[in-house]
């Protein structure tokens, strides 16, 4: 074909003989001339635009079938990201769910250790203050031993320095008949206390 499309514009390099020719400057060329070339091109390109249709309609068909293919897989990654949208709404809803639980746990054992913390330090106070008390007592109690003690060592002593000042007096005031019948008389009383 390219042949014969070759052979057909080589005419217009040809010399002319007499008055007939071919024009190939398309500008200057009258009506016959156009509608020759015009024919030449519809009878010899009728094979090339059914064979461009044909490959047209086939682009076409395959550009449709791209297309449908690339629409189906747009489809399917739609589809598939609402699909982990949902699964990761329902994840999300369940950690929320979570979360609440251990905040609610969270604030219960606040709680607790709040009413823990206030009764151990009430025990503690509460210890604190019987220790106090306890602590009270034992001091009372020793201070008060103490003044027995010394009372008593007082009294050993006024009893002591008083029976020193007794014997005094009786070695003094005594004399050895007196003396006889004071024992005799502790004798007799000693000896009635263990009759009976």
């Amino acid at each position: 074909m390219k042949n014969v499309t070759d052979s057909f514009l080589s005419w217009g390099y040809w010399p002319s003989a007499g008055s007939f020719g071919f024009n190939t400057d398309i500008l200057s060329t009258n009506l016959i001339n156009l509608s020759v070339v015009l024919g030449v091109l519809i009878f010899f390109g009728k094979g090339v635009c059914a064979s461009c249709l044909h490959v047209c309609k086939y682009n076409l068909l395959s550009l449709s079938d791209l297309l449908d293919n690339r629409k189906q897989r747009i489809l399917n990654t739609i589809r598939n990201s609402e699909e982990l949208r949902g699964g990761a709404i329902e994840q999300l809803e369940k950690v929320r769910a979570r979360l609440r639980k251990v905040q609610l746990e969270a604030d219960q054992f606040r709680v607790n250790g709040y009413s823990e913390i206030e009764k151990e330090k009430l025990n503690l106070i509460n210890s604190s203050y019987k220790t106090l008390e306890q602590l009270e007592n034992y001091k009372n109690e020793t201070i008060q031993f103490e003044q027995q003690r010394v009372i008593n060592q007082v009294r050993q002593r006024v009893f002591q320095q008083a029976l020193r000042g007794a014997l005094g007096t009786l070695n003094s005031c005594l004399n050895s008949e007196l003396h006889l019948r004071t024992i005799s008389a502790n004798i007799n009383m000693l000896g009635s206390i263990k009759e009976n």
